[in-house]
């Protein structure tokens, strides 16, 4: 009971602070799942984000379904869902509130403009963590660039060109990024 009483309360503070989205509350939920709580590695964290990416919803919400579910079953997804949707609805509700009873959005509008840059940062170092794990197999600098992962940098560059110049849809990126990976993987004998 107390495992799922942390998910909770690990996930609703995560809800409370992702401002911007899915990709923003990222870093957050890393910071409780691996560095606070060691309840998995960022290898498993990684392939977690992976999945939430591929699965229907919204990724922070598909994250925190994971996280629980591997750690205490589906007790925890449930938990951890919770506790991450939690602060968003009441949040909202509040907002809602504020902005018909007042109708002047101002004050919350100077907030959510002074929140833009710390989301991208949020976004940027998710981003990095990922970019290291996926081309060197790290969880920090410095890297060796020797070591850099050749067949991991080339995936990246056709799937951003696919993705800018002929707007490949995601799900199709998704599908062919993870078949590229296996064929050239098994063809060189190698594994990241």
């Amino acid at each position: 009971m107390e495992i799922l009483l942390q998910l909770f309360i690990s996930f609703a503070t995560v809800g409370v602070f992702c401002v911007g989205g899915g990709y923003a509350s990222m870093p957050l939920i890393q910071v409780e799942v691996i560095e606070k709580y060691g309840w998995m590695s960022m290898n498993e964290f990684v392939d977690i984000f992976t999945i939430s990416q591929m699965t229907p919803g919204p990724i922070g919400i598909n994250a925190a379904t994971f996280v629980g579910s591997k750690v205490a079953g589906i007790p925890g997804s449930i938990a951890a869902t919770a506790g991450f949707v939690f602060p968003s609805v009441v949040i909202v509700l509040l907002l809602a509130y504020l902005y018909y009873k007042y109708g002047n959005v101002g004050p919350i509008r100077g907030i959510l403009n002074g929140l833009r840059p710390a989301v991208v940062a949020l976004i940027a170092r998710a981003g990095l963590d990922i970019m290291l794990l996926a081309f060197w197999s790290k969880e920090k600098l410095p890297v060796d660039v020797m070591q850099t992962d050749k067949i991991a940098v080339l995936i990246f560059i056709l799937t951003y060109i696919m993705l800018k110049k002929k707007k490949t849809g995601t799900i199709k990126l998704l599908f062919s990024s993870g078949i590229a990976g296996l064929v050239f993987y098994l063809a060189t004998g190698t594994h990241p």
